[in-house]
């Protein structure tokens, strides 16, 4: 045997050049796509089928099964989809992640695309230094489509010689011959490679070029590619596992479709594959059929793959597609929902970490950074019901704010981390940049915001513990205080929504002049009430926090309308 470890190390050095070249590549296309993969995944919730082409076309420009369904799962621990929603988005992944083994099929195996694939760097390498974005960006994704071949290239030439190292071949070939029980275990083993990998195209590609080179035959890779089916749905299931149950749910799914689809697969085997060599036989004309051990059909063989690799995927959705309501319900029987599980606040959108490109992590960050303000508007709901709603609910408004404020100090901390490890760990552009530093400059104004509310509330329960009596147009006066800083935050969240509408910088100049209108008048009434002994000195004091903390609370909502407009934060100053 000629095979060393040394070639061992060469033959790993390829795998992680491919891996490189398709993350690459990857990154490159989402950049590239932009827009347009925002507008496909908006196109999940309408209806089944629409989620299978959204599946199936997020997989295609991402060019990976696990990427979209670790984003799908995120989406459904967030609430943006539903765990039924969810089901032919996942559908549509399977069939997408096909298009990753043609195009390894095609491109690597039947051209000589090496030479090419070394031009195209050539070409595109140095518009990775130009100021255009979007030049960069597609030339970002040709060196990566380029190092991809190259390490696939490198792959099939360290690939031990069935020639030179027949002792390795003929202990391959022993577990061959058990019959079903072979396709089990080359199942199994598809399986750990792609857990291996982290890839299951990268697991793809391996099996094709043992295929090509002749180390397994046409049956044993395919029984391969089924269980890489079932080894692409762990890494959903992992990040399904700090999410909630919906999410849960969605990777269980993802897992038993899997399954299922190997099952039905592994009982018609034979005729299946029958069926694929004689399409291959009609198509390439030859007459050799991929099923023996002819050194011609090799070629033909790795389309043969890819062919049987998509069939598969399209007969299963097929085949599932109007089971899915029973397969949703022994979903949630599997996965029940606990007393509770739904209580309580945390981060929706950023728990399964960094997306595939930045431009996706930093949306995520700005659903959080939603979820805060939504959770600040709370906190103004409670504070109004502290002071005008039924007095023997007060306590429980007082805790309610400070579980909130805790809340706040904790998204803030979370949210500034996941930025910063954006900022550290991908590649942003300049407009990118300055919206992550909006966005930090956002989070700031929130907490402030949960504080201020927290200390309001505190102020007020001093007035309760010491049975101060608060005169009643004193209180109508706080009242319509609280009722224009709420229009104030109805006006900032809705641009929170709606990032893509552009913010009416003179509607929030407006409503923040009013604010402080109101207050400049109230507080001169305040001095004449004070003049005139209308109430003591402490509740005036009192009163007059209140009214210049909710004055703050505009000065922050002005801060964050002008983040989303883009301009420059002003700072806010203590009265």
């Amino acid at each position: 045997m000629s095979y060393s470890f040394f070639d061992f190390l060469q033959l790993a050095g390829s795998l992680g050049i491919f891996i490189f070249g398709m993350k690459v590549f990857s990154d490159g296309l989402q950049k590239v796509a932009g827009g347009k993969l925002r507008a496909i995944l908006k196109g999940m919730t309408r209806n089944r089928l629409m989620g299978i082409t959204t599946g199936f076309g997020t997989t295609a420009i991402t060019q990976s099964s696990t990427t979209t369904t670790v984003m799908v799962v995120g989406f459904v621990n967030a609430g943006l989809l539903t765990f039924i929603e969810s089901t032919g988005v996942i559908m549509g992944a399977n069939i997408g992640t096909t298009v990753t083994a043609w195009m390894v099929a095609v491109f690597g195996f039947k051209f000589q695309i090496t030479p090419i694939a070394i031009a195209m760097i050539g070409v595109f390498f140095p518009f990775l230094f130009v100021r255009n974005q979007k030049l960069r960006n597609t030339a970002e994704a040709m060196v990566g489509f380029g190092i991809l071949f190259i390490g696939l290239d490198f792959i099939k030439g360290s690939v031990p010689s069935i020639n030179d190292n027949p002792e390795m071949f003929a202990f391959l070939d022993t577990f061959t011959d058990y019959g079903f029980a072979s396709t089990l275990l080359f199942v199994l083993i598809g399986t750990i490679l792609t857990l291996l990998t982290q890839s299951s195209s990268a697991a793809t590609a391996i099996t094709l070029v043992m295929l090509a080179q002749g180390w397994i035959t046409f049956p044993i890779a395919a029984a391969m590619v089924l269980g890489e089916n079932i080894g692409t749905t762990v890494t959903a299931n992992i990040a399904a596992l700090v999410g909630n149950v919906q999410a849960k749910r969605a990777a269980r799914f993802h897992f038993l479709f899997n399954v299922i689809g190997v099952c039905w697969m592994l009982l018609v085997m034979a005729p299946f594959l029958l069926g694929i060599d004689w399409v291959m036989q009609v198509a390439s004309g030859s007459g050799v059929s991929v099923l023996g051990d002819d050194p011609a059909a090799r070629t033909n063989a790795t389309l043969a793959l890819s062919l049987f690799h998509t069939s598969f995927n399209v007969i299963n959705v097929m085949l599932i597609y109007a089971f899915v309501p029973q397969l949703v319900k022994l979903v949630e029987k599997i996965q029940p929902e606990k007393p509770g599980e739904r209580e309580g606040f945390h981060l929706r959108y950023i728990h399964t970490g960094l997306m595939s490109s930045a431009e996706l992590s930093l949306e995520q960050a700005q659903r959080e950074i939603q979820h805060f303000a939504a959770l600040i508007v709370k906190m103004h709901y409670a504070f109004t019901g502290l002071l005008f709603k039924d007095p023997q609910k007060q306590k429980k408004f007082l805790e309610k704010i400070e579980q909130r404020e805790r809340i706040t100090d904790q998204l803030e901390l979370e949210i500034a981390e996941y930025l910063v490890k954006i900022l550290e760990n991908a590649n942003l552009s300049l407009p990118s940049i300055d919206r992550l530093r909006h966005m930090q400059n956002m989070l700031h104004d929130l907490e402030r915001m949960g504080d201020i509310y927290y200390e309001m509330s505190k102020t007020y329960e001093r007035i309760l513990q010491d049975e101060l009596r608060v005169p009643e147009d004193v209180m109508d006066e706080l009242y319509e205080m609280l009722r224009t800083v709420h229009d104030a935050l109805a006006f900032m969240t809705r641009n929170l929504r709606d990032t893509t509408v552009k913010v009416d910088m003179k509607k929030a100049i407006s409503i923040e002049n009013g604010i402080n209108n109101l207050r400049d008048c109230l507080r001169n009434r305040h001095y004449g009430r004070l003049e005139q002994g209308v109430y003591s000195p402490r509740i005036g004091v009192m009163y007059l926090d209140l009214l210049n903390r909710l004055e703050k609370v505009g000065d922050h909502i002005i801060n964050v309308n002008e983040a989303l407009a883009g301009g420059k934060m002003r700072t806010v100053t203590s009265l």
